[in-house]
Order: C-alpha cells, then sequence, then structure tokens
C-alpha cells in the first residue's frame, strides 16, 4: 500500500482523497493509505508524518512548504500546481537531488498525446502560423495555463530554429501591427465550469489544421495522477516528465 499526503483540501484534493480511498488493486486490496490533508494551515504539513509520496494540486504560494516536507522526510512528489515563477520552478528541480520529483501541467494522458501532435504540425508545417488558446472554468487563477505553456515548449522546440526567436504573444490590443513571423499567440478565456479546453491552430496560405482537446471532467487528471504515482515510488531521486513516468520516454 502507498502512503499519501495530499496537498490541498479544494477540488482536486478533494477529489484526489476520493479515488485514492476508493482504489482498489486485482485482489480488492486498497492501494493507498491518506496519511494527512493539509490545506490552509501549513503547520500541518509541518507535523505530518512520513508518507512515500506527497500529491500537490493546489497553489504556486505552498512550494516552500511543501518542499521542506519533501526534504524532511524524503517523499516523492508528484506536483500538477502551476503558476510557478521561475525561481520557484528551480527550487522544484532542486529537490530531485533528495526525491524522485515529477511536475506536469497536465495529467491527462489524451493531453500527452496533443502534445507530441503539436510537435509533429509543427514540424512538418515550417511555414505556418501558430495560436494557442485555452478555456477554463472562472475560478482559475493562473493565466495561461501550465497545459498551454508545455504545448508552446512543444511548439518552440519542434520549430526550426531562426534568426529571431520564437516568442508568445498573450494577446493583441490595439494597432499592433502586422503578426511577426516569429510570434506565437496566447490567448486565455475563462467562464462558467470548463474543466479544460485546449486549441493549437496552424495557419498556412489557404489551409489551417486545429488541434483540439476537451477535458469533460476533473477525473482524467486525477486518474492520471495517482497512475504516476504508482509509477514514481520506488523510482531513484531526479526530476522526471510524464511522458517518462507513463510511457518510458521523454517529452518531445
Amino acid at each position: 500500500m502507498i502512503s499519501l499526503v495530499i496537498m490541498g483540501n479544494g477540488r482536486m484534493g478533494t477529489l484526489i482523497r476520493e479515488h485514492a480511498e476508493a482504489a482498489r488493486d486485482a485482489s480488492s486490496a486498497e492501494l493507498f493509505e491518506i496519511v494527512a490533508q493539509v490545506g490552509f494551515d501549513l503547520d500541518q504539513l509541518t507535523e505530518a508524518p512520513a508518507a512515500d509520496v506527497i500529491v500537490d494540486f493546489s497553489n504556486a504560494a505552498v512550494l516552500e512548504a511543501v518542499a521542506g516536507y519533501v526534504r524532511r522526510t524524503g517523499a516523492a512528489l508528484v506536483s500538477g500546481t502551476t503558476g510557478y515563477s521561475a525561481a520557484q520552478m528551480e527550487t522544484l528541480h532542486a529537490l530531485g537531488a533528495q526525491a524522485p520529483v515529477l511536475h506536469s501541467g497536465n495529467y491527462s494522458i489524451g493531453v500527452a498525446a496533443l502534445r507530441h501532435l503539436v510537435a509533429m504540425a509543427a514540424r512538418e508545417l515550417p511555414g505556418f502560423d501558430v495560436e494557442i488558446c485555452e478555456t477554463h472554468h472562472n475560478k482559475k487563477a493562473d493565466a495561461p495555463s501550465g497545459t498551454a505553456n508545455m504545448l508552446l515548449d512543444a511548439v518552440t522546440s519542434a520549430k526550426e530554429p531562426t534568426d529571431a526567436p520564437w516568442h508568445p504573444i498573450f494577446g493583441r490590443q490595439g494597432m499592433c501591427g502586422a503578426r511577426e513571423a516569429t510570434e506565437i499567440g496566447m490567448h486565455s478565456l475563462r467562464g462558467g465550469t470548463v474543466a479544460g479546453t485546449h486549441t493549437v491552430s496552424f495557419f498556412g496560405p489557404s489551409e489551417e489544421l486545429t488541434l483540439t482537446h476537451r477535458a469533460e471532467s476533473r477525473e482524467i487528471f486525477v486518474n492520471g495522477a495517482l497512475a504516476a504515482v504508482q509509477r514514481l515510488v520506488g523510482r531513484p531521486a531526479g526530476v522526471y516528465t510524464f511522458d517518462e513516468i507513463m510511457f518510458g520516454e521523454s517529452a518531445s
């Protein structure tokens, strides 16, 4: 049985706990034991017992508390928190020296496939303009989404280098002039209860290719996260990608 600390008691934290408590193996034995779930009182994390894994889908503001728990206990970290600064990402990656660490902006297998398809299209359509649009519920705090940033990385890493670097443009307003060939539009929509929709559009002469993933429920992220937990336990210390853990390969 894998022992878990769950960081956050909002929508994702609640779903992760419910699914973890219900999970059974082929012999109907419990797969997970929840030893603590921490909400706003970060002192609870300081006092929480050591677990095999801490799962964090909460808020970037609690990273130092999560990092302190990993350093104290050596627990593996599965993080789906988005909105980290560059300095916070350095902190996250530094934890890989002490424990196995997995961070991903999205734990959907469908999104993993979308990322591969986007990279393929970027390579095969070198002269096409690229625009990325993401839509989420009206409670989401950060923009663009972590998944949108992952898709941006897939595009920029797949495209051939140019004299002018590929760069994102976050929305457009006013007399912004003609679109530059090396810009990639990033657009964020917020409203209602949308679990997550991501669209990457490639615009060429007289034709357009659009790739879209729609999440109907947050359960797809919960299922992916718990599957990743099972595969991360027992790994050597280091920083892993979702592709490495789930498919045994690096992201494109």
